[in-house]
């Protein structure tokens, strides 16, 4: 069984990489008119020029999995600016889009909590269906929009779980066929646990994406060890591998916050469930120190016995 590992969005260990700079719309309204689009011009520069550098530190590193930031372009699907992003960076989509290709990494979008698809105001849904459009002409101006997956969650239950449910399959049918085949869902640590988010992927034909953290805070009446198979299974369809999420609580008073790094000793159950499996998989570390919680994870991980360390940043068990 070999495990890749990654990281969201920002490396830690590159100085002032941020890939996520960004601007209010209270500030950008306070700027001259004709300053405003320069502005976001180059703050968008920045932050391709930042997703660059975190690009050839995730190569020199063999880091296979990255999830970009959805602040690429700030203020994008803002109603009141609704500006051009991706015609005067093309060259730059397409780099980061060919660094990607040439060195195989596995990448992602994870929109906000308010890209759902479970409500009964349609201005929600068409929202949602215009942040899931931004993130996906993304992924097209860097030719990767058919092989990148935008990962996102059920939604709000609204007081009526099985009526917000009905809702969601009906919105889903809004968003175009072509941006649905790079969706995928994940449970959540509050509303939509493992088996309601696994059922909504299997009558989707939408491959789930498991957050061990958030099952362990929403957890299921049956065992996840039931659930695993079938969870793999939604991504039979697809050209790549299972993908999992994996971090630990801040502390107990704040046990759906994540912790500046991830505990082995958390995530020990749901390894040693996965080995039994014995399937290839990947997991996206979603910790509070990015890259560096990524990588004493895989120290941590490759000192069990009867792991073998393949790469920086992969293992075999």
């Amino acid at each position: 069984m070999k495990i890749r590992f990654g990281y969201v969005a920002t490396a830690l260990d590159l100085w002032n990489a941020s890939p996520a700079k960004t601007i209010t719309f209270k500030q950008y309204s306070t700027l001259p008119k004709n300053e405003r689009l320069d502005k976001l011009k180059h703050i968008t520069a920045q932050n391709l020029h930042h997703t660059k550098r975190i690009l050839h530190y995730n190569i020199a590193h063999e880091i296979e999995l990255y999830r970009f930031s959805s602040s690429l372009a700030p203020l994008a699907t803002h109603p009141d600016v609704m500006w051009d992003y991706i015609t005067p960076f093309q060259k730059d989509w397409k780099e980061i889009g060919q660094l990607i290709q040439n060195h195989k990494i596995r990448a992602s979008f994870h929109p906000g909590q308010y890209t759902l698809f479970t409500s009964d105001k349609e201005k929600i849904t068409v929202n949602a269906i215009k942040d899931i459009t931004y993130h996906y002409r993304m992924l097209e101006a860097m030719n990767l929009h058919k092989a990148s997956i935008i990962n996102i969650h059920i939604g709000g239950a609204y007081g009526d779980k099985t009526s917000a449910i009905e809702r969601f399959h009906e919105n889903l049918k809004k968003l175009p066929r072509e941006m649905k085949k790079q969706i995928t869902l994940e449970n959540d640590d509050k509303t939509y646990n493992v088996e309601e988010t696994l059922i909504a992927c299997e009558k989707e034909n939408i491959p789930m994406i498991l957050d061990f953290h958030h099952h362990m805070a929403n957890p299921t009446d049956t065992d996840l060890n039931d659930f695993l198979p079938r969870i793999y299974n939604t991504w039979s369809n697809s050209n790549t591998i299972p993908k999992v999420h994996l971090s630990s609580p801040k502390s107990q008073q704040a046990y759906r916050s994540h912790c500046d790094f991830v505990s082995i000793n958390f995530i020990l159950p749901f390894l040693k469930m996965a080995k039994d499996l014995n399937q290839d998989f990947d997991i996206m570390v979603e910790a509070k120190q990015k890259d560096l919680a990524m990588r004493r994870l895989v120290e941590e991980i490759a000192s069990i016995r009867g792991v073998k360390r393949v790469t920086s940043s992969a293992v075999e068990w």
